[in-house]
């Protein structure tokens, strides 16, 4: 007896796909993994499919429009700037992804990369590492209770890096669109903060923000709006002392101008985890300065965020294709098209 659905999965940086395999045999669903994630193979292997998962791959217009039959489009991550929502919304098909996926591992992730800076663990680390023990050398070191922290965005990820900043002894401020300087909450130690983040934080504009933070992390989704959000205007406005740390999404920095800020030393350090392109040319100048610390777009990984985001996943599609409503759906304009 053949199978009565069919998955395709676009791309996956897992070694297997044992665990979609085994939730959707369950519905005698077959998974097909797509041999390249360029564009006319995947129109090529839509054409006969009911759900898609993509990690990384672009499902864009060609493809959803050459997957006449499909009944789902997941994304095995939170940002869905790889997927034509709009496009989807059109045909009908809901497009989920898993929100609270990997917030505790990029949190941490983030905190590791500015601890390496405001401690110097990364720069002893790799003067030792060349044979030079010295104490005194690289910037002066500060205590973390006199910094500040700027977020900007503060969704799930953001706003769990700044409690753990805010239990670090750090001031936190933070930007975002809906609360651009809007906020009367108090940011000074030892008062009450804002409830509804869950540590005291007070909203400023992105100016203000870039002008009074030692470290700024960017936590936004890159959309149009969004790419380059940080380029030379912004840099010339942060401290010569200030670090920028980047585990949300490369196209929020204007690489360009952050090789600039580095030449001019108008910025003390960079931690990046993200990229545009991703791999990025590590024979660039900029990667090879001692004042970026680069990860290889590692913060969302550990054992335990994979297997909760594939289970996710794959029980989404069960569900669609067995008649459930999917959790997480981010285009519930969908049903109007239907």
């Amino acid at each position: 007896m053949g199978a009565r659905f069919r998955v395709l999965i676009t791309d996956r940086p897992w070694p297997d796909s044992r665990i979609e395999r085994e939730i959707l045999g369950k519905i005698s669903a077959e998974v097909i993994e797509a041999p390249s994630d360029d564009e006319p193979t995947l129109v090529s292997l839509a054409r006969n499919v009911d759900a898609i998962a993509t990690c990384w791959a672009k499902v864009m217009r060609p493809v959803i429009d050459a997957a006449e039959q499909c009944r789902i489009i997941c994304r095995m991550g939170i940002g869905l700037d790889n997927i034509a929502v709009d496009t989807a919304t059109e045909r009908g098909i809901p497009v989920t992804n898993v929100p609270d996926y990997c917030v505790d591992e990029v949190s941490d992730h983030t905190i590791a990369l500015m601890l390496s800076f405001l401690r110097k663990t990364a720069f002893y680390h790799a003067r030792t590492k060349s044979g030079e023990y010295k104490l005194q050398a690289g910037p002066p070191l500060r205590r973390l209770s006199a910094l500040t922290l700027g977020l900007i965005g503060l969704g799930r990820t953001g706003r769990l890096v700044g409690q753990k900043a805010h239990a670090l002894g750090m001031n936190v401020i933070a930007c975002t669109r809906s609360r651009n300087g809007s906020s009367s909450a108090p940011s000074s130690r030892g008062t009450k903060g804002v409830t509804e983040v869950g540590f005291p934080c007070r909203f400023v504009p992105l100016a203000e923000l870039l002008a009074q933070s030692d470290v700024v992390s960017l936590h936004a989704p890159l959309t149009d709006e969004t790419e380059s959000l940080i380029g030379r205007e912004q840099f010339a406005l942060m401290k010569p002392s200030a670090y920028l740390i980047n585990t949300s999404r490369g196209g929020l920095i204007d690489h360009d101008a952050l090789n600039e800020a580095f030449d001019k030393n108008r910025l003390a350090g960079a931690g990046l985890d993200v990229f545009t392109p991703e791999p990025p040319d590590l024979s660039l100048p900029l990667y090879r300065d001692e004042r970026v610390v680069v990860t290889p777009h590692a913060a969302f990984l550990s054992e335990e965020s994979l297997v909760d985001l594939r289970t996710c996943v794959a029980h989404q599609i069960k569900g669609v294709l067995t008649g459930e409503q999917p959790n997480n759906i981010v285009n519930p304009d969908y049903e109007h098209y239907r």
